[in-house]
């Protein structure tokens, strides 16, 4: 009976195994289906389909599995610029795409350099000799910017246009932080210091409103200038400056309003904009959807079109992103990360390193580590070359001097060089509460910085001490790196924001381009020959998840928003309460060091913050400065 229990647990454990072998196996199956990518050579004789649902970046962030399941939706899409760009100019000339189909339904935007970059590839598209027909339901500054470059312009019936320009308004706390009784000590180096205000202030002050005005400024003439080269017969002023005039003049229809100011050619439905595809394109055999056209969509232009690798190697490094000290991104510049893959690449035969920054900057821990890593490459007698994109500020220009030449845009936003730093304490609060604070210092150090019980003279020197140490670092780097004086750096920095133009103007930036022409400088400076190069883009990997997830759960769970016109007018107050939540994680969340551009505009990106905690004395004085 014993020998017959052992024989029959033994089967039952065989059992066991292989069923447990067998679901293995099932899931190892379904995972491989749900991640296939798209075939390559599916390439169909007809239009490129670029239906931009979501948003223009410089690199796509990944996916997060866990929060994707938990939600059971998944994040606005992205789509990194340099891929829309290829395909752009891959489908040019290509003989089996005789049209591109610039879908904007739902397009929320992206920042004006890389969308100015895009605009270009979609003129050397109309150069080849092939249309483009955009459509759209409602046109903002971002989607009308692509939008100038084409062939036909389309717009809904029930939609229209509406060109807002850069500006607006932020909060400011310093009545609120008064009546709550709350000392924000502020300290600062420099006249620029908009970041702080609204922790001091009620309103702007006259140097800062002098700042924004001229970098707004600078940036809608650009953008006007570019999209009135792209259609001239579009007439700008009436469309920004009188809109409910122009309103008017067309009975209340936004869309014939849009339509008399040149902004678009024609108005009609989706179906019908897909009409007038198929006459082009031919139709889609395989579809009997009212509309449908012959089309490649860029997932698989890009699957069955891989970049050529051959030749000497270029290597581009991305910074895209608030800098922080950890592993985060792609989508974010962890600089731990960023290290890690320059670091991998000093054994690799790199003929030129491309520094691509896209950044406000961040902790200064991890500009510093990043501008450290590039120096080691510098090292070997390489190029580096530096390619900013739509902000390159603060601690994206402290990584930026560790490059030989610097390639900027006119609507590139840079500068801000200057320090500053927001220490909150809370006594006289709690003495309102009757709770007080007490004991025993050995040094006028001790328990200092105190956020309950506040600050003792010395520990605010200290704290303003090593602001203006900061300053000077930050000024020997810069001084350093466009050869100027130091005195001469004071006069750029300030924490002052420029547009590229200006930029370039102040001896900040050497050359306009975008990053292929800095490929191409990077190229002369190794002595590569055209043709006989390639970029590659370190760290650059397909996300993993993003297919297995997008099969598992639909493309109808992805995260949209409704782009009827009122919604376009009311979007930009979406982010209202995350503006709020960043101001006040400015004033009480330990960060570490920054090296942060607040003004700057926010870049578009998914990827997640981290936040770091107390520490001994010096980190606890550092955590709260911030490089502007």
């Amino acid at each position: 009976m014993s020998f017959a229990g052992k024989v029959w647990r033994l089967l039952v454990g065989i059992k066991d195994a292989l069923a447990l072998i067998f679901l293995l196996l099932f899931f190892l199956a379904l995972f491989s289906v749900l991640s296939a990518r798209p075939s390559p050579g599916t390439v169909r004789e007809g239009a490129l389909l670029l239906d931009l649902d979501g948003t223009v970046v410089e690199e796509v962030s990944p996916i997060d599995p866990v929060e994707v399941l938990l939600s059971s939706a998944l994040p606005t899409r992205e789509y990194a610029a340099r891929d829309l760009i290829r395909a752009i100019d891959g489908a040019a000339a290509d003989e089996r795409i005789k049209v591109l189909a610039l879908d904007m339904t739902s397009f929320l935007g992206g920042g004006q350099v890389h969308l100015q970059e895009v605009g270009e590839a979609l003129d050397r598209f109309r150069a080849a000799g092939k249309p483009i027909l955009a459509y759209a339901v409602a046109y903002s500054d971002d989607s009308m910017l692509l939008a100038a470059h084409a062939s036909e312009v389309w717009v809904d019936p029930m939609g229209g246009a509406a060109l807002t320009g850069p500006g607006g308004t932020r909060l400011f706390y310093g009545g609120l932080i008064e009546r709550l009784k709350i000392n924000a000590h502020v300290f600062r180096v420099g006249t620029y210091k908009s970041a702080v205000e609204p922790y001091m202030r009620s309103d702007m002050s006259p140097e800062a409103r002098e700042n924004y005005q001229a970098l707004y400024g600078s940036l809608w003439t650009e953008w006007q200038a570019n999209v009135k080269q792209a259609r001239p017969k579009a007439d700008l002023e009436a469309a920004a400056q009188r809109a409910p005039e122009l309103i008017r003049a067309a009975g209340g229809n936004l869309a014939q309003a849009a339509l008399q100011a040149g902004l678009v050619d024609r108005t009609g439905t989706r179906v019908e904009w897909g009409e007038r595809l198929a006459q082009i394109a031919g139709e889609d055999r395989w579809s009997s959807e009212p509309g449908a056209f012959a089309a490649t969509d860029l997932k698989t232009w890009l699957a069955a079109n891989k970049p050529a690798r051959s030749g000497g190697r270029i290597g581009v490094i991305t910074i895209s992103g608030e800098i922080s000290d950890g592993d985060a991104g792609p989508g974010e510049a962890g600089a731990e990360r960023i290290v890690g893959l320059l670091n991998d690449a000093l054994d690799d035969d790199l003929k030129a390193l491309v520094v691509r920054v896209n950044s406000p900057g961040g902790t200064v821990t991890g500009s510093e580590a990043i501008r450290r890593a590039i120096l080691r490459h510098k090292a070997k007698d390489i190029p580096i070359a530096i390619s900013m994109g739509n902000v390159a500020a603060s601690g994206g220009y402290w990584v930026s001097t560790a490059g030989d030449r610097i390639f900027a845009e006119p609507e590139t936003i840079t500068g801000s060089i200057g320090i500053y730093g927001v220490l909150p304490t809370f006594e006289n609060a709690l003495a309102e509460w009757d709770v007080h604070s007490d004991g025993v210092r050995t040094t006028p150090l001790s328990g200092q910085p105190d956020v309950l019980g506040g600050l003792t003279p010395e520990a605010a020197d200290v704290m303003q001490l090593t602001i203006e140490s900061g300053y000077e670092t930050f000024l020997s780097l810069v001084a350093r790196s466009r050869g100027i004086t130091r005195e001469r750096a004071d006069e750029l920095g300030q924490g002052r924001v420029w547009d590229g133009g200006t930029a370039r103007q102040m001896g900040l930036v050497d050359q306009f381009g975008d990053l292929q022409v800095a490929l191409a400088w990077a190229a002369q400076q190794a002595q590569l020959k055209d043709g006989a190069w390639y970029a590659d883009y370190l760290g650059a990997e397909d996300d993993p998840y993003a297919p297995m997830l997008e099969r598992l759960l639909g493309e109808n769970t992805r995260e949209t928003a409704s782009m009827d016109m009122f919604a376009l007018l009311a979007r930009r107050q979406g982010a209202l309460a995350d503006r709020v939540a960043d101001d006040l994680s400015g004033l009480l969340e330990i960060r570490g060091a920054q090296a942060r551009c607040l003004e700057c505009p926010p870049i578009i990106a998914t990827g997640s913050r981290r936040t770091s905690g107390s520490g001994t004395l010096l980190q606890r004085i550092a955590a709260r400065l911030m490089l502007d």
